[in-house]
């Protein structure tokens, strides 16, 4: 095999490994508190989006908080923890909660309600309906754990501005 062939081969091949690596590291990136998807049972004022109607891996934040909150017996759950990364460089490559949020409240608007800057989203499950917000605090609104610090007041976040760490949208007093 030429030398130049065989180069170009093992340039392709790096950067083929290089990509494959870009995808895969950012979600190992963990920098500063966790977001989490949280659900609470409660009455919805106007129409749900039925979770069996949603697929597990498009909305995997959500159905997880939901699937929680079904089988705990006060009626909340979680998910699991998301963290942002640093610099918002995991967002462009990785799933996140705000992106099920954005394709919820654009795709579904009727079961969104929105109280000031704080967005909840209501779906519903073998006929209960659930809250869902997005919080790094998941105790101060009804989350089961014990993981977010005990706060009195819970920070229910929409997407954080671009290039900034967390940046609180409304605070709800507990």
């Amino acid at each position: 095999m030429r030398r130049i062939t065989r180069n170009t081969i093992l340039v392709i091949l790096a950067v083929v490994v290089l990509l494959l690596a870009l995808g895969a590291l950012p979600s190992f990136l963990k920098s500063g508190d966790p977001y989490y998807v949280v659900a609470t049972a409660e009455d919805a004022p106007d129409e749900t989006v039925n979770t069996s109607n949603l697929s597990a891996r498009r909305y995997r934040f959500s159905t997880a908080a939901v699937s929680a909150a079904a089988t705990n017996a006060n009626g909340t759950g979680r998910s699991d923890p998301y963290w942002r990364g640093p610099f918002g460089f995991k967002e462009g490559f990785t799933h996140s909660p705000f992106d099920e949020f954005e394709a919820l409240t654009r795709d579904y608007p009727n079961a969104t309600v929105t109280a000031g800057n704080d967005t909840s989203v209501y779906l519903s499950r073998n006929g209960t309906s659930y809250r869902v917000t997005i919080t790094q605090t998941p105790d101060a609104v009804g989350g089961s754990g014990g993981e977010s610090g005990g706060e009195a007041s819970a920070t229910r976040l929409a997407r954080p501005a671009a290039g900034t760490d967390a940046a609180p949208r409304a605070e709800v007093t507990g």
